[in-house]
């Protein structure tokens, strides 16, 4: 069964699970940040299929969130390095870790902590104005239409009717 691309819709929620959509995705780039560069390695890590990893890796480096570095030459073997696009993926692994420790954590804890080497301590996610720094909530915040929003869109009853209600 084909699934619905969301790639071209003006939303970038849609745009983003259009790439990274299934369970298995952020689960490479979460072991990506914890160190894991190899193929042999992701595998055992994840106990995932090697075909459905290799599909992931390949989107992954087609898309510049990894890179392919040979380590080896015979036979060609690679690394698969976060780029600059992969390592700003990183807050949103944080936002989500901190969404399943409040929410799905058993009454031991979570199961992992995120720890602020700058600070020293045990923290989590926090998303904050990048122009004044408070907490951003649905209270105080709306999604407005940006300069990127499709103009054959702008004026449809029904996208109107969602931003007027923002306002």
């Amino acid at each position: 069964m084909k699934r619905t691309s969301f790639a071209q819709w003006p939303c970038s929620i849609a745009r983003t699970m259009d790439l990274l959509g299934d369970w298995w995705t952020p689960l490479v780039l979460r072991d990506a940040f914890y160190g894991v560069r190899r193929f042999d390695e992701f595998q055992q890590a994840l106990g995932i299929a090697r075909n459905t990893l290799a599909d992931r890796l390949k989107r992954l480096v087609d898309e510049g969130l990894l890179e392919k570095v040979a380590y080896q030459t015979e036979p060609v073997r690679y690394d698969y390095v976060l780029t600059e696009k992969g390592r700003d993926f990183y807050p949103v692994l944080l936002a989500m870790t901190r969404w399943g420790d409040k929410w799905l954590a058993t009454e031991a804890g979570p199961p992992i902590t995120v720890h602020h080497l700058a600070c020293g301590h045990d923290t989590h996610a926090e998303i904050v104005c990048a122009d004044c720094g408070e907490p951003m909530t649905p209270a105080d915040t709306r999604m407005r239409r940006g300069p990127g929003f499709p103009p054959r869109l702008a004026h449809r009853p029904d996208v109107e009717a969602r931003f007027a209600a923002q306002e």
